[in-house]
C-alpha cells in the first residue's frame, strides 16, 4: 500500500509530459499560406468594331469582244494577255467585199443626188410633176441612207477594243470566220484598276449594328465609316484602302445575308477577278468598351465563357461572361465584367470560387486590357 502514491505521481507526470509534447507539436504546425495571383485591373476604353468578312474581287468592267459583220480574220493585232487602250484595233476582218458595197453606195447616191437636183430645176418649170420629184428625192435620201451603212460597216471590219483593261486569250485566230451576232466572244477585255470586292455579311449582324448604333451604345466611326482594309489569301494586308460603295437592297433567301461592295484602287494590277480575301470594315466605335485578356477567359462544360475576379475582400468570384468578338489577344466583353473588376490572368490552377487569395499585378499579359503592364514594358524599353 505504501507504493501507490509513488505509482500515482509517476502516472501523471508522464500525462503532462505527453501533453505538453502534444501542445508544442500543434504550436509547431505553420499556418496554411493564401494563393498568389497576378490580376489585371481591367478600364474602360474606346474601341472600334471591325468586321472582317470574306469576299471575291471582280473587275470593274467587263468588255466581251465580238464582231459586227460577218468576214475571215486577216489579222490579230494584240498581245494575249497584255494591256489595251479604248479605241485600239484588235482585228483585222476582210474588208474587200465591204469596200466594194461602200463603192456601189457611192456610186447609187451620186446618181440619186443629180437626178433630184435636176428635177429640182424642172419642177420651177412645170415639166416635171410634184411627185416624180419628191420620188427622187426620196430615193436620194435611201441611197444616203445605205452609204452611211456601207460605212459603219466597213469600220467595223477593224475590231476596236470597247474599254481600257487587260486582254485575255484569243478565242479565233487567223483564217477564221467570225459572224455578226455569234454566242462565242473574240476576246475579254477586263479593267482591274479600280478593281470591285463584293464581300458578305449576314442580316443578323447588320440588324444588330443598326439597333447598337441607334440606342447609342455605339457611336459612328465618323469619316472613315466607309473605309474598309483587304486581307489577302496569304495573310497580309493589301497596301491600298478602298471604300463602301453601296449594299445591296435585297436578302440571298439560301444565306440570309446582302451583298456590300467595295472599290480598291489596284495600280499595279496584285488583286485580279475572282480572288477569294477578307474585307475588314469599321462598324462603329464603342466608348466605355471592356477588353479581357484571353488568358483570364476559359469556358465551362456547357462552352460558357467564364472568367475568375478578385473582389474587394481579396476572395474570387466566378463570373459567367458575353464575349462578342476578339481584337487581337483580348475578348470584348459585352456582360459579366465591369470596370475596375481585378480579373485573375495568373494562377488560375491554384485557386477556386471562394478562396482569399493575394494579389499582385499580372505578367503574363501586355494589351490594351492592362495599359499598366504596356506602360511598364515601354518604360523598360526606354531604359535599355
Amino acid at each position: 500500500m505504501q507504493f501507490k502514491p509513488a505509482v500515482t505521481a509517476l502516472v501523471s507526470a508522464v500525462a503532462l509530459a505527453t501533453l505538453l509534447s502534444g501542445c508544442k507539436k500543434e504550436e509547431a504546425a505553420p499556418a496554411p499560406q493564401a494563393p498568389q495571383v497576378g490580376v489585371v485591373t481591367l478600364q474602360p476604353q474606346a474601341f472600334t468594331l471591325t468586321s472582317e468578312l470574306p469576299g471575291r474581287t471582280t473587275a470593274f468592267r467587263v468588255a466581251e469582244v465580238r464582231p459586227q459583220v460577218n468576214g475571215i480574220i486577216l489579222k490579230r493585232l494584240f498581245k494575249e494577255g497584255s494591256d489595251v487602250k479604248e479605241g485600239q484595233q484588235l482585228y483585222q476582218i476582210d474588208p474587200s467585199v465591204y469596200e466594194a458595197t461602200l463603192a456601189n453606195a457611192q456610186a447609187n447616191v451620186q446618181a440619186t443626188r443629180s437626178l433630184a437636183d435636176r428635177y429640182k430645176q424642172l419642177i420651177d418649170e412645170q415639166a416635171v410633176s410634184k411627185q416624180e420629184y419628191d420620188d427622187a428625192n426620196a430615193k436620194r435620201l435611201q441611197a444616203e441612207a445605205t452609204l452611211k451603212s456601207a460605212q459603219i460597216d466597213l469600220r467595223y471590219t477593224k475590231v476596236l477594243a470597247p474599254i481600257s483593261g487587260r486582254i485575255g486569250r484569243s478565242a479565233f485566230t487567223e483564217g477564221a470566220l467570225v459572224s455578226n451576232g455569234q454566242a462565242d466572244a473574240m476576246a475579254t477585255i477586263q479593267q482591274l484598276d479600280p478593281v470591285y470586292v463584293d464581300v458578305t455579311q449576314s442580316t443578323a449582324e447588320l440588324l444588330k449594328l443598326r439597333r447598337e448604333l441607334a440606342s447609342g451604345q455605339l457611336q459612328k466611326s465618323g469619316e472613315n465609316a466607309a473605309q474598309v482594309e483587304l486581307i489577302l489569301e496569304d495573310g497580309s494586308t493589301f497596301a491600298q484602302k478602298g471604300r463602301l460603295e453601296f449594299s445591296e437592297v435585297s436578302v440571298d433567301e439560301t444565306t440570309g445575308s446582302v451583298v456590300l461592295r467595295a472599290v480598291f484602287p489596284n495600280p499595279d494590277h496584285t488583286l485580279l477577278p475572282g480572288m477569294f480575301v477578307h474585307a475588314r470594315l469599321q462598324s462603329g466605335v464603342a466608348a466605355n468598351a471592356i477588353l479581357a485578356p484571353q488568358q483570364g477567359v476559359t469556358r465551362d462544360l456547357k462552352g460558357t465563357p467564364t472568367a475568375l475576379v478578385v473582389n474587394k475582400d481579396n476572395k474570387v468570384e466566378l463570373r459567367e461572361l458575353k464575349a462578342s468578338r476578339t481584337l487581337g489577344s483580348d475578348w470584348l466583353i459585352e456582360e459579366g465584367l465591369n470596370p475596375g473588376d481585378r480579373l485573375i490572368t495568373e494562377g488560375l490552377q491554384y485557386v477556386r470560387p471562394g478562396v482569399e487569395v493575394k494579389v499582385s499585378e499580372a505578367t503574363n499579359v501586355k494589351s490594351a486590357a492592362n495599359p499598366n503592364q504596356a506602360n511598364a514594358a515601354k518604360a523598360d524599353a526606354k531604359a535599355e
